[in-house]
């Protein structure tokens, strides 16, 4: 079992979509324990604080300091699989409202609604 939930922010390297490098960066656990207990990846979605500029899918973190982050962020639709052994540590909690506000986006973005 993962040290890891859904809703946490975590930190990782994320390798960019080009797959040109890597940064290290906060990021979104989204999968489920019961996908935890089957696989030994976890998905995620990338967090980043350049908060000028948002996509279809991205969600301005309303309280980024009861997140465990920095500095105001956006949760992005930059999603990722990885080995629950490359996520390096835990920052946070992303809090309930900014949780169901991001799936409500993420399903929209995917189609899902």
């Amino acid at each position: 079992m993962t040290a890891f939930r859904r809703g946490d922010v975590v930190l990782i390297n994320f390798v960019f979509p080009d797959e040109s490098g890597a940064k290290r960066r906060p990021a979104l656990v989204l999968s489920s324990e019961t996908y935890h207990r089957g696989r030994r990846e976890a998905i995620l979605a990338a967090i980043t604080s350049n908060t000028e500029r948002t996509y279809p899918g991205d969600h301005l973190v309303a309280d980024w300091r009861g997140a465990g982050l920095l500095e105001p962020s956006v949760v992005t639709c930059i999603l990722r699989t990885v080995k629950q052994a490359m996520i390096q540590r835990k920052l946070g909690t992303l809090p309930s409202p900014d949780m169901w506000r991001y799936g409500d986006t993420l399903r929209e973005a995917l189609g899902l609604v």
